[in-house]
C-alpha cells in the first residue's frame, strides 16, 4: 500500500551532529527526515531548508552512498572540486559513491533554499571531508566522527 505524506507535518531537525568545531556553518540548516515516516528501508529521503548564509554540510563525499539533490525553492550554490555553480528550482545534482568530489550546498542569497535529498543506505559507508580534519564511519561497529588519524572526536 502506498504511503502519502505532507512533509510539512514532519518535525524539523536543526543544525548537524558534527563535532563542535565544524557545526557553525550548518546552524541554519533544517531537515525534515521522511525516510522512517514513509516506511522506507533501502534509501533515505529528506527535505532540507537552508536559511540565508547556511550550508547543507561540510564539503564531503561518500565511499558507498550515492546522493541526489533537487532544488525545490530558491537558489543554492553547489561547491565542489569544480568550483561554484548556482542551482535554481528544478535543477538537480548527483554525487556517485566513491567519486572523491567533495560537495556541499550553500545559501548565498537573502531567502531560504529548499531541496530534496535522496541517498541510499549502503552498509559500511564512510564519509570523507577533504577540507577539514574529519572522517565519518557508518556501520561496522565503529560508527561516528573521527579525526583523519583515526582518533575519535
Amino acid at each position: 500500500m502506498a504511503t502519502t505524506l505532507d512533509p510539512n507535518t514532519v518535525d524539523e531537525t536543526v543544525g548537524s551532529s558534527y563535532p563542535a568545531p565544524f557545526r557553525a556553518s550548518t546552524e541554519g540548516r533544517r531537515v525534515r527526515r521522511l525516510t522512517d515516516v514513509l516506511g522506507l528501508t533501502n534509501f533515505a529521503v529528506n527535505v532540507v531548508t537552508l536559511d540565508p548564509g547556511a550550508a547543507s554540510s561540510q564539503r564531503h563525499w561518500h565511499s558507498k552512498q550515492d546522493e541526489f539533490v533537487q532544488i525545490l525553492e530558491g537558489e543554492a550554490t553547489l561547491v565542489s572540486d569544480a568550483g561554484e555553480q548556482p542551482l535554481g528550482p528544478g535543477m538537480m545534482a548527483a554525487f556517485p559513491a566513491g567519486d572523491g568530489d567533495g560537495h556541499t550546498l550553500v545559501n548565498n542569497t537573502a531567502t531560504p533554499v529548499v531541496f530534496l535529498v535522496v541517498g541510499d543506505r549502503a552498509p559500511g559507508d564512510q564519509c570523507h571531508y577533504p577540507d577539514i580534519d574529519l572522517h565519518m564511519r557508518v556501520g561496522g561497529g565503529s560508527n561516528g566522527f573521527f579525526h583523519k588519524s583515526g582518533a575519535p572526536y
